[in-house]
């Protein structure tokens, strides 16, 4: 009896383990799309479309904006394009997800944060036929493209994502020189 219970226990371990990172995973993505749907959803309640207002002084402006394209407004009113991409990103996750089982538990919510981002700009494009972007940071003309509570999740997720599997080397658990 005591093997039939150790063997069970050792066969649970796993599975108990990759339901947390589904579900830190999952929480994650879900509070996002929260997070970015509500923002979006108060900057059209407040502001016309390009209509703007400061937040600290010219440095950082909501600013509405419809952006029909991709990143930098690329590939205007490209609609298969972006759910294609949108298709390839949520495989990736799902690729990643399953690669990354048993290591740190932050990279689950690393790819949640990437998840709700991607969730949260194809909700705009479904229900809308476009994104709504509203954080403009920049100088006078000199702006960075005005973006959103996704484009930064998927901006931040990516890069920590990379930084991660670039410098650290997670079976043996110290940095790279």
């Amino acid at each position: 009896m005591p093997f039939a219970y150790h063997r069970l226990m050792s066969s649970d371990a796993p599975r108990t383990r990759g339901s947390a990172e589904l579900l830190a995973l999952g929480l994650t993505a879900l509070a996002v799309l929260a997070a970015d749907q509500l923002t979006k959803a108060l900057v059209a309640a407040a502001l016309d479309v390009g209509e703007r207002a400061q937040v600290v002084g010219d440095l950082v402006v909501l600013w509405h904006v419809q952006n029909r394209g991709a990143a930098f407004s690329l590939f205007q009113d490209a609609s298969i394009l972006f759910y294609v991409v949108t298709i390839a990103a949520l495989g990736m996750i799902a690729y990643f997800h399953r690669a990354l089982a048993g290591r740190s538990p932050w990279l689950h919510l690393v790819l949640g944060m990437v998840l709700g981002g991607t969730l949260g700009n194809l909700v705009d494009r479904l229900r809308l036929g476009y994104v709504t972007d509203f954080v403009s940071v920049g100088i006078g003309d000199l702006r960075w493209p005005t973006f959103n509570v996704a484009d930064a999740s998927i901006v931040v997720g990516i890069l920590t994502l990379v930084g991660y599997l670039t410098l650290v080397d997670p079976q043996r658990g110290e940095a790279r020189a």
